[in-house]
Order: C-alpha cells, then sequence, then structure tokens
C-alpha cells in the first residue's frame, strides 16, 4: 500500500451518486458516446458468430431480456448481460484504455443492456454507462501496473465493478444499496490473462457484466456484506499485492473523466499490437511483399512479446494475440480486419511463411502506440518502417467518420442509423429507440 486512504464503499456509492446527479461534461459525454456506439457495433458484429450462437441457446429462456444486440430470443437479466458483453469483447475489436489495457465497454454494455434499455429517457442511461466505465477505468489505474503484470485480465476483474455501478444507476439504488453492490461485485471478480486467444477471455467481460447485474439485484433484495467488507482494502489487496494508490478511485471524480482516454482499435487484435500493423500496411502499400523479404525485425515495447508472443496460431482467436501474424497479415495484404484474422487466414501458407520470418524485438525505450519494422529484402538491403503513434491510439485517435466505417464494415448498411441514434441519445433519442436498431443480423458479415 502507498499510504493513501482506501474509500468505504459508501463514499464510492456517494461519489457516484453525486457525479450521477450532474450532466456530463461535454468531453466526456461525446466519449461515452463513442464508446456507446463502438461497442454497439462489435457486439452487433458478432451476433451471427458460432461462439455467440453457442452461448445464446445455453443462455435462451422463453420470456424476458432480449438475448443480446442482433441475436435473437431472450435471457433472463443476468443471461442477457453475460451474452452481451461476450459479444462485445469476442473479437477484440472493442475499445482500449492504453494506461490499463482495460476494455471498459464490454462488461458496462452488458450491465446496461439488461437493466436500462426500457427507460423513456436517455441520459440517465448514458450517464450510467459512463459512470461504469469510469470506475472500472479508476480502479485499474490504482491497481496498475502491479494487477496485470501479475496475470490478471483486468477487464474481467474491474469489469465488475464498473458493471455494478451501471446496473445500481439504472435499478435506482441509493447510497446503502449501491455501496452493498459494490460490496458484493468486489467478491466476484474474474479472470486470467491465460485465457488469452481462447473463448474465456470474452467470456472474461461477459461474466464480469452478468455478476455486476446479479450484485446490484442482491443488494436491491436486501443482501449485504456490511460487516466483512467496510472498505475497498481487501479488493484492492486482492488485486494488486504490490503498490497500489486508491485515491485514485476517487480524485476528481465528476470533474476529470478518465473515460475521455479511451481509444477505438482500427485492428481486431490486441492494441499493444497495431503499431506493427500500421507498418507493415504503409510497407505495403510502399510496394513490399512477403516474397520479397528475407526477414522482419520488429521492434516493439516489451508488452507486445508478453501479450501477443504466440508465433504459430492456429485459430483465428489465437491469431488476435499474435504480433508476428498481424504483421504478416500487413505485409500480404495491406490489411488488418476481421478477414486477416480468420481461421482461414491463419493457416494461408503466404501469412504462415511471414511470420516465421519475423522476429519480435522488444525495447524498453519504445512507448506502447510505437513500432519500428526493419525489413531485410532477399536482395540484402534494408528498409526501416517506423510508427510514432498508432492509428486509433490517444494521440491518433480514430475520427467519427473512421469509427462509422468501421462499423459499416461489421454491420453494412446500420452504420449510419445507430450512429445517429446514439449521438442524440437524450435528446430526440430513447433508448428503446435505440435498441430497435439491434434487430437480429439477417446477413452473414463475411469477413468472419
Amino acid at each position: 500500500m502507498t499510504g493513501h486512504i482506501t474509500p468505504a464503499y459508501e463514499e464510492v456509492a456517494e461519489a457516484v451518486l453525486d457525479a450521477a446527479a450532474r450532466p456530463l461534461p461535454e468531453d466526456a459525454a461525446m466519449a461515452a458516446r463513442r464508446t456507446l456506439y463502438n461497442v454497439l457495433a462489435v457486439a452487433l458484429g458478432a451476433a451471427d458468430s458460432p461462439e455467440v450462437t453457442r452461448l445464446a441457446a445455453a443462455l435462451a429462456t422463453s420470456s424476458g431480456v432480449p438475448a443480446g444486440p442482433g441475436v435473437a430470443g431472450y435471457a433472463d437479466a443476468p443471461g442477457a448481460a453475460l451474452l452481451t458483453g461476450f459479444a462485445a469483447h469476442l473479437d477484440d475489436f472493442d475499445d482500449t484504455h492504453l494506461a490499463t489495457v482495460i476494455h471498459p465497454g464490454a462488461a458496462v454494455l452488458g450491465a446496461a443492456w439488461s437493466a436500462g434499455w426500457t427507460a423513456e429517457q436517455g441520459t440517465g442511461l448514458l450517464t450510467a454507462f459512463a459512470l461504469g466505465c469510469e470506475i472500472q477505468l479508476r480502479l485499474g489505474l490504482a491497481v496498475t501496473p502491479d494487477h496485470y503484470e501479475r496475470g490478471w485480465h483486468i477487464t474481467g476483474t474491474c469489469g465488475v465493478i464498473g458493471a455494478a455501478v451501471t446496473a445500481g444507476l439504472l435499478g435506482g439504488l441509493g447510497r446503502d444499496a449501491l455501496a452493498g453492490a459494490l460490496r458484493l461485485a468486489s467478491l466476484r471478480t474474474v479472470g486470467h490473462r491465460e485465457a488469452f486467444g481462447t473463448e474465456v477471455k470474452p467470456f472474461h467481460a461477459g461474466k464480469a457484466a452478468a455478476n455486476g447485474v446479479v450484485a446490484a439485484r442482491e443488494s436491491a433484495f436486501g443482501a449485504s456484506t456490511a460487516r466483512a467488507l467496510p472498505d475497498l482494502s481487501h479488493l484492492l489487496l486482492a488485486l494488486a499485492p504490490g503498490d497500489r494508490n486508491p485515491s485514485l478511485l476517487l480524485d476528481g471524480l465528476g470533474s476529470h473523466w478518465e473515460v475521455v482516454a479511451n481509444t477505438f482499435k482500427p485492428y481486431p487484435c490486441g492494441i499493444v499490437a497495431h503499431p506493427g500493423i500500421d507498418a507493415a500496411i504503409l510497407a505495403h502499400r510502399e510496394g513490399v511483399r512477403p516474397a520479397g523479404v528475407a526477414r522482419v525485425r520488429y521492434v516493439c515495447h516489451p508488452l507486445v512479446p508478453e501479450l501477443m508472443g504466440r508465433l504459430d496460431p492456429r485459430t483465428g482467436l489465437e491469431a488476435r494475440f499474435s504480433a508476428v501474424h498481424g504483421v504478416a497479415a500487413g505485409l500480404a495484404r495491406g490489411a488488418g480486419g476481421l478477414a486477416e484474422f480468420s481461421d482461414a487466414a491463419v493457416i494461408d501458407p503466404e501469412l504462415s511463411s511471414m511470420r516465421a520470418r519475423t522476429e519480435l524485438c522488444p525495447d524498453e525505450a519504445i512507448p506502447r502506440d510505437a513500432a519500428t519494422l526493419e525489413i531485410e529484402a532477399v536482395d540484402g538491403s534494408v528498409t526501416r518502417w517506423p510508427v510514432a503513434h498508432a492509428r486509433g491510439s490517444l494521440l491518433r485517435p480514430l475520427t467519427d467518420s473512421e469509427l462509422i466505417d468501421k462499423a459499416d464494415a461489421l454491420v453494412p448498411g446500420r452504420a449510419r442509423p445507430l450512429w445517429d441514434a446514439v449521438i442524440r441519445l437524450g435528446h430526440e433519442v430513447t433508448p428503446a429507440a435505440v435498441q430497435a436498431l439491434l434487430e437480429p443480423v439477417t446477413q452473414e458479415v463475411e469477413a468472419r
């Protein structure tokens, strides 16, 4: 512990309710809208995947909450939260807060989907979504970097707290009940990085959403752990046995918004590999092709081999955690979309051969959003392809038009109407009107 005082659950709940009672600042509101739009489009795009289809069948009920964006049928509230969070994180195409490597939108969307889409006004939904993102990001900062470095999947472990905030606010919980929801949620953290490259990774986000919803419901009906858990010390200790800074949870809450630092992925894979893909695509555009390449030195931040070090992926999900695969796809195809991270792309002989000729070269001096490819041609010449800031990073963010284009590739024809609705949510548009745009997908996305 760094010596900072750990806040009681009641303090956190009171601060959240105080922030929720005030209008969102313009920058936070826009960040929340962009996050909501992106994660809805990604979840909708994954709705017809075999993984989502299987989970939807397992969770199906005859009535209840719509199962998830683009998914036919119903589930109970925790089931809908689980399915929605799972779909939103399945393709690793959602949002990322680079300082913590949290993907805040998925778990919070799951909680919001199951608890907030029948409201008449969208202002409360947007605020609850924004604060759910905000609290999990602040918790992530309080335990960074120790927690992630010890092998925990921070999206799952912190996501349940954000989901409880969103579900609690949408459920109209008062201070004591919301504090109880946070206590209960803090006993349901989940997620290990060993699951990366498998279906279990997106299940972490879905389960965080479901656990947050259940915690809010249990607290509303009087469940309590007040005597056992007076403050967040036990949670912080579990998440980060080393240095941590609990003051980051509440300092400036309502005036400073960490969600403004959230970013959106242009490629469906771990974000630390994005600058390498950018560099490979740039080289491809200048005429570099795998047939003319002897080897590639990929100079990158140490998190790249740590998180994305798979050298020989066997599935599309595994390829999302293979930085050398992303470079191979960029050099061979000049792209890094869902098609480049499909099962078919993984077994493409050209990409497989290029992966084998790519070496990861970690360097502590390289920022997380930067990389350089040193490409040695078969004739012995060497060219360097540096990227100072990856496309989609905080210093090179996707524009609104690029975000809409990304969504259009996932859900053709739906991107612009969905954007227009989310941007006006809480003004002329109700949550129910947004949900009406998220009916089951009828046209399969080719890229999958």
